[in-house]
């Protein structure tokens, strides 16, 4: 599970770096709307939504990481709202924010998440969508992608949403269970960039590389990307997620996540070729990062 399984090539264009310097440097998203959305089980999804301020693009459903909450990840929304997408982030039971989070333990906190995705997402007007999140969420993004996680009891299958086109997994987790294993994560079937870094370590493993579990056994068709940012934590120093750690923030390389995760927007939601080759020419090693394509 070693970054040097897969294609490399050396970043040496011009209309990658220029593409990227096209896109406005990391700001503070705009205020959100908070919707709520009537669930079947009487439940209410409370979603923070953040609009672009032009015109809309597209629409992007992001899944917060365990105990956190859509405002710990505004850094990562403004990008995205400022390239045209709306942001239709839910607050999960599991979220310390949550008012009702003693009542959800174990795997019911997943079959609320399932309920959660199934229910916002059937609120979304658009004829397609980009499924994001990060590490809890990002498991959800890629099930809505088609991976196949294991379901809590109760819970009926698959989770996969046609509408859903693009799956954008900061840090998803490796085998783990009863919630995933690589089988289910090669049944991926959208596009994806998988992101992780070489210090983004889970408690009790020996290393970072199972993170990208989902990047390695999704099958290879060459719209499958993974990110390794070097040095970089589970939560970029408290940029996103865990915005109490002392830091220090590691903003420039959320930044650079961002700027590659606009060029998946662009290319394979939008269908924009130029965006598409952008991104096969930043595919290699430089400074920081490599990138990876399958």
């Amino acid at each position: 599970m070693t970054p040097c399984l897969t294609r490399r090539g050396l970043i040496g264009s011009a209309l990658a770096l220029g593409a990227i310097a096209r896109v406005p440097a990391l700001a503070r998203a705009s205020a959100p709307e908070v919707i709520d959305v009537a669930l079947p089980s009487a439940r209410v999804c409370r979603t923070w939504r953040y609009d672009p301020a032009g015109q809309r693009r597209g629409t992007i459903v992001f899944g917060h990481g365990a105990a956190s909450a859509p405002w710990k990840y505004e850094a990562l929304f403004a990008r995205w709202t400022q390239a045209g997408y709306r942001v239709l982030a839910p607050l999960h039971v599991d979220s310390t924010d949550h008012p009702d989070r003693a009542s959800f333990a174990g795997l019911a906190g997943w079959a609320a998440r399932i309920e959660d995705m199934r229910g916002l997402t059937a609120t979304i007007e658009d004829p397609q969508y980009v499924a994001a999140g990060h590490s809890y969420g990002a498991l959800g993004a890629l099930a809505l992608g088609g991976a196949e996680p294991l379901l809590p009891e109760g819970a009926t299958g698959p989770l996969r949403d046609p509408r859903a086109v693009l799956a954008l997994a900061f840090s998803p987790p490796g085998a783990m269970a009863p919630l995933i294993d690589s089988k289910g994560y090669s049944a991926l079937a959208v596009p994806a960039l998988i992101q992780t870094g070489t210090a983004d370590i889970p408690p009790g493993a020996d290393g970072w590389t199972s993170h990208l579990l989902a990047f390695e056994s999704a099958p290879a068709r060459g719209d499958r990307f993974g990110l390794v940012l070097d040095g970089v934590d589970h939560y970029f120093g408290g940029a996103i997620c865990r915005p109490e750690l002392p830091g220090p923030r590691q903003l420039a390389q959320l930044d650079r996540a961002a700027v590659l995760s606009l060029l998946m927007l662009q290319g394979w939601a939008q269908g924009d070729a130029a965006a598409r080759a952008d991104m096969l020419a930043a595919v290699g090693t430089r400074p920081g990062e490599t990138l990876m394509q399958r």
